[in-house]
């Protein structure tokens, strides 16, 4: 597949530039024993509120149990590919802590910490796509999670794949160019 780098307005970190959410995952690739603790570890260090470290995560490696309960969780599209996949991680956030108190930071520093778990993964030479179309509830009661613990995502994680492995109508979504709005029309004001 060709280059998906990022065309930026100004530089970037390579591992920025050339991160993009393939649907394509090598059905043959296994991670090497400690990549995915890297990853893990990574989004262990991302910062958090008062430094509450409100994510945790459920790792499934293809072919466990864990995987196969994150699989069937997924729903629309996501069905079709996500298995390919070496890794399923559920992304969620403590929302209350254990004593009861509200965590309204809970969802953004997650989302800080998957941010660097996908940084980590791209710069190790690894891809992700991130998911939201998956079935909370199903999530919830496979892993007996408390009403505290809320899933706010599922992150496919491996090596990319060929392309034919995808139906047609994935395969244009993996070529589409790669586009974003432009930088100006995200800052609302500036001084």
């Amino acid at each position: 597949m060709s280059t998906r780098t990022a065309q930026t307005s100004a530089p970037v970190l390579d591992a920025l530039a050339e991160r993009w959410s393939p649907r394509a995952f090598d059905t043959e690739h296994r991670f090497p024993e400690g990549a995915l603790r890297g990853m893990l570890e990574a989004a262990r260090w991302a910062p958090s509120a008062s430094n509450t470290q409100p994510r945790r995560f459920i790792v499934g490696r293809r072919g466990s149990e864990h995987f196969a309960r994150i699989e069937r969780a997924l729903v629309g599209f996501n069905r079709q590919w996500a298995g390919a996949a070496a890794a399923l991680i559920v992304n969620v956030a403590e929302v209350v802590d254990a004593e009861g108190q509200e965590r309204p930071w809970a969802e953004y520093d997650l989302g800080q910490a998957v941010a660097h778990l996908t940084v980590q993964a791209q710069a190790e030479g690894y891809h992700t796509h991130q998911m939201g179309g998956f079935d909370r509830e199903a999530i919830r009661e496979a892993f007996g999670l408390e009403e505290r613990l809320r899933p706010v995502s599922v992150t496919a994680i491996g090596a990319l794949g060929a392309l034919d492995q995808l139906p047609e109508p994935l395969r244009e979504r993996e070529t589409a160019p790669r586009e974003r709005r432009a930088l100006d029309e995200l800052i609302l004001a500036r001084d």
